[in-house]
């Protein structure tokens, strides 16, 4: 797989994709990373990717320009089946179907917003797939794409140390993770359930279902309602 990121700022992401399970996973071939500096795409004495919106308002807005040629260099530069990600709160909601998508893909173009926003020609013209990674504001894409980076690779085959970790985890199957433990089996007054020590292998795969369909209706009712309805 390969993972574009177009971004103002490549040296916050360096260090990230070259740590723990991406940069395992990018050492082993499993993935690549190109970091493109939108500036190289601006015009001008000062380079300027930005500018006043129309009609007045706060901020300045990443204009058309440097954005579509930058991608269009990039478009030149891969294969039939990129994928392009506009990074924006007013996307759809990254939630683990759209992760598990997204990782069968052989080319992936992560485009990093700055400032107040993209210029709306930007969405309405490079036929983007527009990603939010939560309701709430971040002062420019390269934190969410890092979120996004993270859960994209570690679902990619040989990512993860056990191949079976990523399909126990939390969103899986419709529920959250069960309780996990380790040693000591006791601390503090607080001890393992018995039944993790028992050695019973069927004992323990119906403990751990329960387990997790009761924290996920504790605590993700909207969940729990979903996957009830699997059931039926």
């Amino acid at each position: 797989m390969r993972i574009k990121v177009l971004t103002l700022f490549p040296e916050v992401l360096v260090p990230f994709v070259e740590t723990s399970i991406v940069g395992r996973a990018a050492k082993s071939g499993l993935v690549e990373f190109e970091f493109t500096q939108l500036r190289d795409f601006a015009e001008g004495r000062h380079r300027s990717v930005d500018d006043k919106p129309f009609s007045g308002g706060p901020g300045m807005i990443l204009m058309c320009g440097p954005v579509f040629r930058a991608v269009e260099h990039l478009e030149s530069r891969s294969g039939p089946r990129l994928v392009k990600v506009l990074l924006t709160p007013q996307g759809e909601r990254l939630a683990q179907p759209l992760v598990r998508e997204l990782a069968q893909v052989d080319e992936l173009l992560l485009i990093c917003g700055h400032y107040e926003g993209f210029d709306e020609r930007i969405r309405l013209g490079l036929n983007v797939r527009e990603v939010s990674v939560g309701d709430f504001i971040l002062s420019g894409g390269e934190s969410a794409a890092m979120v996004l980076i993270d859960a994209v690779v570690r679902l990619l085959p040989g990512a993860l140390g056990d191949g079976a970790s990523a399909g126990e985890e939390s969103f899986e199957n419709g529920l959250l993770e069960y309780p996990q433990y380790t040693r000591p089996r006791e601390f503090r007054g607080m001890e393992v359930p018995e039944v993790l020590i028992s050695g019973d292998p069927a004992k323990i795969a119906a403990w751990r279902r329960e387990q997790a369909r009761e924290r996920t209706r504790q605590r993700r009712p909207d969940m729990s309602q979903d996957s009830a309805a699997e059931e039926c």
